[in-house]
């Protein structure tokens, strides 16, 4: 308080909720309580990429932290066979309770076994909470009988069981088992993570970026760092023409189209049009999906594909094109190289150097004006343009979006970005020209989320020099988004010689293998260089090749490590999961997973290795954490206000 007529002014309000020395000592000794208690855990995911059903099992399965309370209760007791039913139906309840009806012959006893089972898994996953909430956990409406489960008094065993079959058998015989054992189930896996970072990159490659959405919608407790894929679809929703081309483009690439028409009713009929009357005599082979089934498609399938994706790469290309020379403080000239290529030749020049290309066939190019949208294209992307704009499903996932995200988090003492921060090969933070001002580190970083939140809560009249922002952060090597040296799609498409779609990145990635740089960016960040960590997406880890996710003497955590089955090959692994509970850090690496069907039938679990353990030397409680210095801050205030009460400066009521 800055005197004491504000400290009154404060007191006085904070006597109209504790009205009285009962109802504040009560509080104090509640947050006393609270604080003291381990920290909760909290789970990290990075570039999920639309990949719904891995996403999905893992926030079931709690990073693996259900299977391993099962085990710490049962191993001794029950079989490995029996373990593993009990995870899946934890798992998956209302799924594996339809099986498990078919091949059990006495259900009734079943349930008995089951129900008693579930009660001691979801005391283990509950005991560092309080019992209140815990209780509001509890959103199916058995509150009151699962928390007398949950807190049996202090009886011997015999009564104690006594006590546990009058419940359990009064919910059988009430035909309640099933709805019990759900509710069961959902308390366990809330309990299991307390708090979810998802550290960028929902969109693109998976089939259901949408789902992902909508389960991160009814999580309990979240936070989103931006990724560049989820720039480039906020972009797009916005009406940015150049990142919905090229949303537009990568769906075909990976043949995911369907997430544009059918989960955000997005017409591209005027493409496909388009694109099968003008390369109706090419099968545009250099655009085959990167992925395809061929038990769903055929071959015909796949050309049409191929020349969509090659109708909109096409308009793509223009566009930024057109958005280069509009934009010239953006420096991204050495990106114009549709007008760099001779056609007759079969050349294009980059860096004064021929390379041979591919491809010929550019029916739309006008050589007179290279960049120049034909009528069919400027109606086509208008259309795209409109469509983007106005699904309601898009929009409102990308206001989820923008509500719970930001370029970057710092929380319980840790740094969370998805890519980087710009640097200088001798480790200092890159000066970068941004909106007319010369920024770098952190007051770099938080500009840009300053300005994303501005254009997304002025959307409906934002001005589109403003707009354009958001594909030069998807694109341009100074964004904390990207950080490499070129967007080398063009090269990938068409130049020959594999080895100009190399990207180089920006020095940040290299120099964060060295602790101090670690050490510098934290500090620059405010945080203890002795006990915090940076977690970063964004940079698949080829552990198959020896690759470690671990950097600068473990300061930095790469948890990207190919959640995208497209990654999968080059990264020999499904992804990793880092979680923090009280005792530290724990990094896993993740297993292929194969379909959820076969993890409810077979009870198949996601396998996770062990990474890295990094523990404390004492246990983690809540007043550690970011929550606990507020609650501590609070307790002050309610010590203040005792005060008060006691010395007769404000008057108590009933």
């Amino acid at each position: 308080m800055e005197n004491n007529y504000d400290k009154l002014k404060y007191l006085t309000l904070l006597s109209k909720e504790y009205k009285n020395i009962y109802e504040v000592a009560e509080e104090i000794i509640n947050l006393q309580a609270i604080i003291n208690l381990p920290k909760g855990t909290e789970m990290f995911l990075s570039d999920i990429h639309g990949e719904y059903e891995p996403f999905e099992h893992i926030l079931n399965n709690g990073a693996g932290i259900i299977k391993s309370k099962i085990d710490d209760i049962f191993e001794n007791t029950i079989t490995k066979k029996e373990r593993a039913t009990l995870a899946t139906l934890i798992y998956y309840p209302e799924e594996k309770l339809k099986l498990i009806k078919k091949e059990v012959e006495d259900l009734n006893e079943w349930y008995n076994i089951t129900l008693h089972r579930l009660v001691e898994v979801a005391k283990k996953v509950s005991s560092k909470y309080t019992r209140s909430k815990v209780r509001k956990a509890i959103t199916s409406g058995f509150q009151y009988v699962i928390d007398e489960l949950l807190n049996t008094p202090n009886w011997n065993e015999k009564d104690k069981e006594k006590y546990y079959k009058a419940i359990i058998n009064t919910i059988i015989n009430l035909n309640q088992a099933e709805d019990f054992i759900i509710a069961l189930s959902n308390l366990i896996k809330r309990m299991a993570i307390d708090h979810l970072h998802i550290v960028g990159d929902v969109f693109d490659r998976g089939m259901h970026p949408d789902l992902v959405i909508e389960k991160l919608k009814n999580f309990h407790s979240l936070d989103i760092q931006w990724g560049n894929h989820d720039i480039l679809w906020t972009g797009a929703t916005l009406g940015n023409k150049s990142s919905i081309a090229t949303v537009v483009r990568i769906c075909a690439r990976y043949n995911n189209i369907a997430i544009l028409e059918d989960a955000y009713g997005i017409n591209i009929r005027p493409l496909s049009t388009f694109a099968m009357e003008t390369y109706k005599n090419d099968e545009c082979k250099n655009f085959y999906p990167k992925v395809f089934d061929e038990s769903k498609y055929d071959e015909s399938d796949k050309v049409n594909i191929a020349k969509i994706h090659k109708a909109i790469t096409i308009i793509q290309f223009k566009l930024e094109g057109q958005m280069i020379k509009k934009h010239p403080e953006y420096h991204l000239d050495n990106r114009l190289l549709l007008d760099k290529m001779n056609l007759k030749k079969g050349y294009v020049v980059i860096d004064n150097k021929k390379y041979e290309i591919n491809d010929t066939n550019f029916p739309t190019l006008n050589p007179n004006n290279i960049y120049e949208l034909s009528p069919q294209e400027q109606e086509i992307i208008d259309r795209l343009c409109e469509s983007f704009r106005n699904s309601q499903k898009l929009n409102d996932h990308i206001n989820f979006f923008c509500k719970k995200g930001s370029l970057y988090k710092i929380f319980n003492s840790n740094l969370l970005f998805h890519a980087c921060i710009p640097m200088t090969e001798d480790g200092e933070f890159k000066e970068v020209e941004f909106l007319g001002k010369t920024l770098k580190g952190k007051e770099y970083l938080d500009v840009i989320n300053e300005t994303i939140n501005k254009i997304w809560l002025n959307r409906q009249n934002i001005d589109e020099d403003l707009l354009d922002i958001m594909w030069y952060l998807w694109i341009c090597p100074d964004s904390p988004f990207f950080g490499k040296d070129k967007m080398a799609t063009f090269e990938s498409y068409f130049v020959k010689d594999k080895e100009m779609s190399k990207e180089i990145k920006n020095p940040y990635y290299t120099l964060t293998h060295n602790e101090e740089i670690c050490d510098k960016i934290l500090k620059e960040f405010g945080l203890s260089e002795k006990d915090s960590h940076i977690v970063n997406g964004h940079m698949p880890v080829k552990a198959k090749d020896g690759e470690s996710p671990i950097r600068g003497n473990g300061k930095l955590l790469v948890i990207d490590g190919g959640f995208a089955k497209s990654y999968q090959k080059a990264t020999g692994n499904a992804g990793y999961i880092l979680t923090y509970n009280s005792n530290g850090l724990l990094l896993s690496q993740n297993k292929p997973f194969e379909s959820v069907n076969k993890s409810i039938v077979e009870e198949i679990d996601i396998i996770s290795e062990l990474v890295v353990r990094k523990t404390g030397t004492q246990r983690k409680l809540v007043g550690d954490t970011d929550i606990g210095k507020r609650l501590k801050s609070e307790i002050a205030d309610l010590e203040e206000l005792l005060k008060f009460y006691e010395s007769g400066i404000l008057k108590q009521s009933n």
